[in-house]
């Protein structure tokens, strides 16, 4: 290996080793192994595959395996992260979802064609398509009882504080009109089986309805992820005068705990158990016949152990009901307990874990009142 080589190793080396680099720019992931020629970034391999598919904007290259000369390593010396998020990250919203590499790729992958490509963060108060309070498109919805997807017309409103969509393009009231305060949305490729599918939940007379949605667009269906964030944000604004940004920012969408499959019991523990798809949404566990289903079949409020809930490894002993599964847990609330079986030992431990992190929780007042509405007992 020639001087000149060895040189260009080392200096590379100090570049990539500075705390800065540590982590990949756009998700966050540690250890990043690939870096960006044109944009100065260290990023991760996933990342690099995204930055790869805009080759007018980014030029990546192995840190381990591909060659770097003297001018790209004096490049990533003058960037890196820091230098560089401080141009493209500038200015976002505090509403904006900036992904993690736990997040699936379409909200991965409009979050770097939003910082690189279309440089929506490095001006003030530039007007983006998610910040004017409206939207108003075609998302394809999933029909509650056939199954199929069909064009839906959704607006959005930040003034009326709502979201809505039709069932024909001329409609000229609602099929639905929810309240933005009460709503949830959460990517779910994989349950929906589409990449930019996204699932919007709501609650209405404090049941959970599920509507499922996609765009063929990425860039359009994470707009629209957006603006419910940009209109949350700014209804909680008012409505909760005193609290900080950060305080609200922390109350807009959020991705459910735990979700899966388990087999239950009914409320005698005699019956046999059936296999069902759950959901841990912070507080509520709602189990449905399938992912897809429309309406929650049953829930049931999740406190803390300071109100006599807590989560059991097993079944009770004696207990009758025939079941298949044979990792069993117990939820334990002041008025019953709550029978579960899982297929897998690692389902059991993990499911235990999401319930136990809640239930460790201290319960808000706003918890408080909820608790006091009856929920859905466990009945079929």
């Amino acid at each position: 290996m020639s001087g000149g080589n060895q040189r260009s190793m080392k200096a590379l080396k100090e570049v990539w080793g500075r705390a800065e680099n540590s982590l990949c720019a756009d998700c966050g992931k540690p250890d990043p192994d690939w870096a960006s020629s044109t944009l100065g970034v260290f990023i991760c391999l996933s990342c690099s595959g995204i930055h790869r598919n805009i080759p007018s904007i980014s030029k990546v290259k192995s840190l381990r395996m591909d060659h770097w000369d003297d001018a790209q390593v004096q490049f990533l010396a003058k960037h890196g992260n820091a230098v560089t998020k401080a141009t493209y990250e500038a200015h976002i919203p505090i509403y904006y979802y900036q992904p993690t590499y736990n997040d699936c790729h379409v909200l991965r992958e409009q979050w770097i064609r939003a910082k690189y490509e279309r440089q929506e963060f490095t001006e003030p108060g530039k007007q983006l398509p998610y910040s004017d309070g409206v939207k108003e498109g075609i998302l394809w919805k999933r029909g509650r009882d056939n199954g199929q997807f069909l064009p839906r017309k959704f607006l959005l409103s930040e003034r009326e504080g709502c979201l809505k969509y039709f069932t024909k393009q001329d409609a000229k009231e609602p099929k639905i009109s929810v309240k933005i305060d009460v709503i949830n949305a959460t990517f779910q490729p994989v349950k929906i089986g589409n990449p930019n599918g996204l699932q919007i939940t709501y609650l209405k007379d404090n049941k959970t309805r599920n509507i499922f949605v996609y765009h063929e667009s990425g860039k359009e269906v994470v707009d629209w992820f957006n603006a419910i964030r940009s209109v949350q944000f700014h209804y909680l604004k008012v409505a909760f005068p005193i609290a900080s940004d950060n305080e609200i920012k922390n109350r807009l969408t959020r991705k459910f705990l735990k979700e899966g499959y388990m087999e239950k019991t009914g409320p005698k523990q005699r019956e046999a158990f059936k296999k069902r798809w759950f959901t841990l949404d912070h507080r509520r566990l709602m189990y449905f016949k399938d992912p897809l289903d429309a309406f929650a079949k049953g829930e049931v409020f999740v406190g803390s152990k300071e109100n006599g809930y807590s989560v059991q490894k097993g079944l009770p002993s004696g207990t009758q009901g025939n079941f298949s599964w044979p990792y069993g847990l117990t939820i334990v609330t002041p008025d019953r307990e709550y029978l579960f079986t899982c297929e897998t030992e690692t389902d059991q431990l993990d499911w235990i874990a999401a319930f136990t992190s809640v239930i460790n929780q201290a319960m808000t007042p706003q918890e408080y009142a909820s608790k006091c509405l009856d929920p859905i007992s466990f009945l079929s």
